[in-house]
């Protein structure tokens, strides 16, 4: 993305219907025909918000179309840079969000965190050729949103340098920071925390895991296994001998792969329980409990809409977060936050039986939503409103 100097380009924003609002009718299996041909009418370079929005319809199918919805996503940032959607009577603060082209855990869900109230989000899209930020639309605050991954590193080596002398209020400004949170580098971050367990975790190539197949040398079994830059449990799995490191290595094409040994953290009742835990300026908020039989747990394959168990199991999680595990995990919550000293990110982890906090994985772009049914889930909404409450505040200090 090339920026012209501010002489030569007058900001412009134009309007989006959002992540949000988008994906709120694909979760809710709504009729997605009219919708589709409203935004294919109008996309194209005269609406390029109609073609984000359609991009992101595209993304929300999967396969093929979101390849397509990939490439529309990119064509529409590179003729548009800023596009504004407003909540609610867009009264409240302008938000600015630093974001990159990508899937949707490429940013921060910052369109999520401000449902319920009357922001305005200006998302600024921003590549690893963005030459400046002088041409920011007017806001009162700007977060820095994009992820940890692979796809990201350019950008956020690009933004560390943007961001350097900035002189506005950023929150998330550690592009630097961001960019180590990869599993490998987390798992060393969080190592001598006292009530923490991160397993320690490597990166390693085919070649090196094709060898220790054959030798059984260089591994040590049971571990976990996933292709570097992987997330939902795509390409996740557990090897307990040679012969499942071969049958993997047989259908993952991938060259580098993340590796960590096993650790079972079941429950006396036979269930792992996953949670996912966001933190805003230090203080742990709720998000979401799933539990399962199976040890690779994730909230859309744990079957919570089926099992009201699992979902009783939940509801009393996050009815009772600030005095149960909160309190509970208060002291390495804490110590997490302090050593990354970011406003707002999210862990996945669970509770080991000798009471330590077992942590999975730490990302600013964490899916964090209240899209859930309310008949099913009606204990969600009062845990979402008080985290998005908690998120819009931090904007506004």
């Amino acid at each position: 993305m090339q920026h012209a100097s501010p002489q030569e380009f007058k900001p412009q924003v134009v309007s989006s219907l959002g992540q949000a609002a988008i994906l709120r009718q694909v979760y809710e299996q709504a009729d997605l025909g009219p919708l589709a041909a409203r935004l294919i009418s109008r996309a194209g370079v005269a609406d390029p918000g109609a073609a984000l929005d359609l991009s992101t319809l595209l993304l929300a199918q999967g396969g093929l179309w979101a390849e397509e919805g990939r490439v529309m996503q990119r064509a529409a940032s590179q003729a548009q840079q800023s596009f504004e959607v407003v909540h609610g009577a867009g009264t409240g603060p302008r938000v600015l969000a630093l974001v990159t082209p990508g899937d949707f855990m490429a940013n921060t869900p910052i369109d999520f965190l401000l449902s319920g109230s009357d922001a305005v989000l200006i998302q600024h899209f921003v590549d690893e050729e963005t030459e400046s930020l002088d041409n920011l639309p007017p806001h009162d605050v700007v977060f820095m949103a994009v992820g940890e991954g692979p796809e990201n590193a350019g950008v956020l080596r690009n933004l560390s340098r943007l961001l350097k002398d900035h002189p506005g209020r950023v929150l998330n400004n550690a592009p630097g920071l961001i960019a180590r949170l990869s599993r490998d580098r987390v798992s060393e971050m969080l190592a001598d925390i006292p009530g923490v367990l991160c397993p320690a975790t490597r990166r390693i190539g085919r070649q090196m895991l094709m060898a220790s197949a054959r030798t059984g040398r260089f591994f040590d079994f049971p571990s976990v296994l996933r292709p570097v830059g992987s997330h939902a449990g795509k390409g996740l799995v557990k090897v307990e001998t040679s012969a499942d490191l071969t049958a993997f290595l047989a259908i993952s094409p991938e060259d580098d792969f993340y590796c960590a040994p096993f650790v079972d953290y079941r429950g006396l009742d036979g269930l792992h329980a996953k949670a996912r835990v966001v933190l805003i300026k230090g203080q742990p908020f709720a998000s979401h409990m799933a539990c399962s039989p199976h040890w690779m747990v994730h909230y859309l394959n744990a079957g919570m809409e089926t099992n009201a168990n699992c979902r009783a199991m939940e509801a009393a999680w996050m009815e009772a977060f600030d005095t149960g595990f909160a309190k509970r995990h208060g002291s390495a919550l804490q110590a997490i936050a302090d050593r990354l000293g970011l406003d707002y990110f999210g862990l996945d982890c669970a509770e080991l039986s000798d009471g330590r906090l077992l942590v999975f994985e730490l990302d600013v772009a964490m899916i964090v939503h209240d899209m859930d049914s309310e008949s099913l889930f009606p204990y969600k909404k009062p845990a979402m409103k008080k985290l998005f409450g908690a998120f819009v505040a931090v904007l506004k200090d």
